[in-house]
């Protein structure tokens, strides 16, 4: 169903384990006003032909591209997703030598029945945000920062199969098949994937 909106936009930082870089999130917080949110993914493909022609296909997630434009990237936001550092009067500083952490990304998107779908993107890493300015001229134009980070699946595998590293959740709210809790709880943790078995 298409989507009419977009709203709480938050991020949780990631701790990765020594060695075997197995995540654990962080509380989610409030990353900014979201104004959009850009998804593209890059697919690994594999085609096997046999008998002149193609047989077996085999298409895997590889990597993705995230493109926020928000209203304002805080100062403690900034520090958190890009590395920067504040100095002793408050002044974010910005250095060659600034890498952020991977972080998990959250939001949701009001669709046309007014239900709403709810993702998590596990692991992202964000690069240094864009900003246009301009002079004020005859029209009022505001001008917003935009941040890009790189969509990766997370080491930490699913809970019940060791063989599923998730890179994406998503929910619809209308979606008989969630549990309302899930919606409910959807900003209090990272969802967490259970494909324990069913007694």
């Amino acid at each position: 169903m298409a989507t009419i909106g977009l709203d709480r936009l938050f991020y949780a930082p990631i701790t990765e384990a020594p060695g075997t870089g197995i995540e654990t999130y962080g509380t989610p917080v409030i990353l900014a006003k979201a104004i959009s949110a850009e998804m593209s993914i890059e697919l690994a493909e594999a085609i096997l032909f046999a008998d002149d022609g193609a047989a077996y296909t085999i298409q895997e997630f590889q990597s993705g591209t995230l493109t926020l434009g928000v209203d304002e990237i805080e100062r403690s936001v900034a520090a958190a997703l890009t590395g920067a550092t504040v100095d002793n009067n408050g002044v974010l500083i910005s250095a060659s030598e600034d890498g952020g952490a991977t972080v998990a990304v959250g939001f949701r998107a009001k669709k046309a029945n007014g239900k709403y779908k709810y993702i998590w993107l596990y692991r992202v890493k964000f690069g240094v945000p864009s900003t246009s300015l301009a002079t004020k001229g005859d029209t009022i134009t505001f001008s917003t920062p935009s941040i890009e980070g790189t969509i990766m699946r997370r080491n930490k595998p699913a809970t019940g199969n060791a063989n599923l590293h998730p890179w994406k959740a998503e929910a619809n709210e209308d979606d008989d098949a969630v549990e309302p809790e899930v919606i409910t709880d959807w900003y209090d943790t990272v969802y967490e994937p259970d494909f324990t078995p069913v007694p």
